[in-house]
């Protein structure tokens, strides 16, 4: 028989989004009773070393969980795990949600962080065995002892993940083949430079870079890949398969709702709050305005750690009735074996790159500006410029694009207040 409770806020999706927003309501005083509800049976986790450390056993189980039972306890938080919302409803005053199990959930606010869902290759042989992707622990530990003994692994994608998957395989001591079907690299991210440098830094440490192929089959014996075939009739072996092809929204709860979503994700205004007026969405489930100031106008889905708990923060404080615009500088980071790329700002719509370093010693930094107003900044190898740039961009403020390439005058010192803008 389906139980009941009545709760104040459920949450839906326990990813970096939720339990980050479950966090910010306690911080913000909400003491109301609060269910956060996980589809996976683990308590929620750090999902950035799954696709880097995690896959090279430098991570045990225990180490990725945010907190324990306790934790939740001590703060009023029932935890709710593999055991995911499936059907939802709900008015201006409130709702109610069932659970896979039957349960029934009554409450009076609602946080849908539901993420997203990896996307599937869509070609003959992608149900072979040996062929994986990454989005959960589970998928991750099915992968990671396959990865130490291949010998021959492809990865589908040239996205982050799947280039710090290649990484990990070339390091382990794999051959390693990269199918990108676009013409460069982490090409929806990162300005053109980066991908250039990235790429040739791959090639360096041994990996394959295929660029503009596509992967139309993948063959098999005794139902186990063996090679993946390319579109120009290249024939790649292969014992594993890794595909990183992006990810799509989880928007089925939300489309119940009858909210507004659309191939993106579900569209949330600049206090993360939904078409209806009183569900709130956050992370990699959501579209909603560009935060930053500097980058182009318009709606985009953003997947990174910093993003989904900054939207989930002003999430909180929309429904504890204390809206809060969601107006933070977008930060990422990558570890592609013993490469570090770390990026502030959205270097979308640059008319200029400065080039700060030396791209093939793989120690510099690349500055993006738009109008002579500095954007954003991309490093590898360059932490201190990377965070003097990270900072600038916080406080208002921009370096001058004739001044940036000079590495013997630190970019700290060469910070100044942009025209038209106020510091913080």
């Amino acid at each position: 028989m389906a139980t009941a409770a009545t709760v104040s806020t459920l949450v839906v999706g326990a990813g970096q989004a939720g339990i980050s927003l479950v966090t910010a309501l306690r911080e913000l005083g909400d003491t109301g009773p609060v269910v956060l509800v996980g589809a996976e049976p683990e308590p929620p986790y750090e999902r950035p070393p799954l696709s880097k450390s995690y896959l090279r056993g430098e991570h045990d189980r225990g180490s990725l969980v945010f907190h324990d039972a306790a934790w939740f306890a001590d703060l009023g938080v029932e935890l709710v795990t593999g055991d995911p919302v499936v059907t939802i409803g709900r008015d201006a005053s409130g709702g109610s949600a069932t659970t896979a199990s039957g349960r029934t959930l009554t409450f009076e606010r609602l946080a849908l962080t539901t993420g997203a869902v990896n996307r599937g290759l869509g070609v003959e042989g992608a149900d072979l065995d040996g062929v994986h992707s990454v989005r959960t622990l589970a998928d991750a530990d099915r992968l990671a002892p396959r990865l130490r003994a291949a010998r021959e692994v492809v990865v589908v994608g040239g996205g982050f993940i799947g280039l710090e998957i290649a990484a990990g395989a070339r390091a382990l001591g794999s051959d390693v083949s990269v199918v990108e079907a676009t013409d460069r690299l982490l090409g929806r991210a990162v300005t053109p430079v980066l991908s250039d440098a990235v790429l040739q830094a791959h090639e360096r440490r041994g990996t394959r870079i295929l660029l503009r192929s596509h992967a139309v089959r993948l063959t098999g014996e005794h139902g186990r890949v063996t090679s993946v075939q390319l579109d120009d009739g290249t024939e790649l072996p292969a014992d594993l398969v890794v595909v990183g092809i992006g990810a799509a929204p989880s928007t089925a709860l939300a489309a119940q709702l009858g909210l507004l979503v659309e191939p993106r994700g579900i569209v949330v205004d600049e206090y993360a709050l939904t078409s209806d007026g009183v569900t709130v969405a956050a992370g990699d489930c959501a579209v909603g305005p560009n935060p930053f100031d500097r980058g182009e106008p318009g709606t985009m889905r953003l997947e990174s750690v910093p993003h989904a708990t900054d939207q989930a923060r002003a999430a909180a404080a929309t429904l504890v009735g204390h809206p809060t615009a969601y107006d933070r500088v977008p930060w990422f980071w990558s570890d592609q074996g013993d490469l570090r790329l770390q990026m502030a700002g959205l270097p979308h719509g640059a008319d200029r790159t400065v080039v700060r370093g030396d791209v093939a010693a793989e120690r510099f930094s690349l500055l993006s500006y738009r109008d002579g107003l500095l954007i954003a900044v991309e490093s590898v190898g360059v932490p201190t410029d990377y965070l003097a740039v990270k900072r600038a961009l916080e406080k208002g403020m921009t370096i001058e694009a004739d001044s940036a390439a000079d590495t013997s005058v630190p970019l700290k010192r060469l910070i100044t207040r942009a025209r038209g803008t106020r510091t913080s």
